[in-house]
């Protein structure tokens, strides 16, 4: 089978390569159509091919200046051109990443599937009829937890056409180099990853160590001073690989304070890739791995004194913190790229 993904953003350039090369373990040809990754290295593909089709300009005169955007919504438009010109057995396209441009020349020519990873992404989430506009237009629908179909559900999105594939895990084995009291949150520092209530929360547990490692997308002075006379280390910037292992080694935990923004998060898969437990609100499809796995603690969203105590809890309870890494273990040996490559496979094959 002749697959043509498609992340025209660039977005999960991680993600991509993982699925693409499962997708190629598993015998089909694939392609993967994408643009330039402004913020780092990307993995050589392994076993499929890479196009860049996408923003060749502005991917590469910008990273994050708003000067940016006339010139990358001109070339999403010739980037959607190209796409129309590949052949293939399936496309399924990972992001929507202009969905203003999309709902009026994307439609695709092929049997195609989506994968909704934020299933209605937060500058056009009230635009309820355009969204459901766009998902009409696919075959299938993935998305990533119950949660996800049945939000996908309430705005009208046809069951028939919607899989639960739960996002796998990213693997790695740092070595264990925790104190037995480090807090980590990890990934792109963004209003909604609630980095504040991950503050206050070690704040009240009392003897925890706070470590934030992940690129900024906000300015960070005001975290820096509710954290004044916490033991907090601050290790900002695009991490490269290296430095991710290294800040999920010296993790005991990971926090996942999240606003309702997300279905799933990639960090959260990361650090249950790298056998470190979790504790999270109750949001979205987030909890759902920790549950399922018993990988840390779930507590309601916005609870911070409920946050504290989880984080009290784990890194005061021997016994219970190995039960949690045990979970994280569990959840690394089941939540695998091979297995969401059958799964992926099997929805390509309903509709090819």
């Amino acid at each position: 089978m002749h697959v043509l993904l498609a992340d025209p953003p660039a977005f999960t350039p991680a993600y991509d390569n993982e699925l693409a090369a499962s997708l190629a373990r598993a015998g089909a040809e694939v392609e993967l159509v994408t643009s330039r990754f402004r913020f780092g290295s990307v993995p050589d593909p392994d076993g499929y091919e890479r196009v860049e089709a996408f923003y060749p300009l502005s991917s590469r005169l910008f990273k994050r200046s708003r000067l940016r955007l006339p010139l990358k919504a001109a070339e999403h438009v010739i980037g959607l051109n190209a796409l129309a010109q590949r052949d293939a057995d399936v496309m399924h396209l990972q992001w929507l990443a202009a969905p203003r441009i999309d709902v009026k020349r994307f439609k695709p020519h092929l049997p195609s599937v989506f994968t909704a990873h934020d299933l209605l992404p937060r500058r056009t989430a009230k635009r309820i009829a355009m969204w459901s506009e766009l998902l009409d237009r696919f075959d299938r629908v993935v998305v990533h937890s119950e949660h996800g179909r049945d939000t996908l559900e309430e705005i009208g999105v046809d069951t028939q056409r919607l899989r639960v594939v739960p996002h796998p895990v990213f693997r790695s084995d740092p070595p264990r180099t925790d104190d037995g009291r480090t807090v980590l949150c990890f990934g792109v520092i963004r209003p909604y990853k609630g980095l504040g209530d991950a503050i206050e929360a070690v704040r009240r547990a009392g003897n925890a160590r706070l470590l934030v490692a992940g690129d900024p997308f906000e300015p960070v002075e005001r975290y820096r001073s509710a954290a004044a006379g916490l033991d907090a280390e601050w290790r900002l910037g695009y991490l490269p690989p290296a430095d991710v292992e290294r800040a999920f080694g010296d993790a005991t935990i990971a926090l996942f304070p999240y606003a309702p923004e997300l279905d799933q998060s990639g960090a959260l898969l990361q650090a249950l890739g790298a056998g470190v437990p979790a504790v999270a609100y109750d949001v979205g499809g987030i909890a759902e791995p920790v549950r399922r796995f018993g990988a840390g603690r779930v507590v309601p969203a916005g609870d911070v004194e409920a946050l504290a105590a989880a984080i009290r809890q784990l890194l005061g309870d021997p016994a219970a913190l190995e039960e949690a890494r045990a979970g994280a273990r569990r959840a690394r040996e089941e939540l695998t790229w091979d297995v969401a490559a059958r799964a992926h496979l099997a929805i390509y094959e309903e509709i090819a």
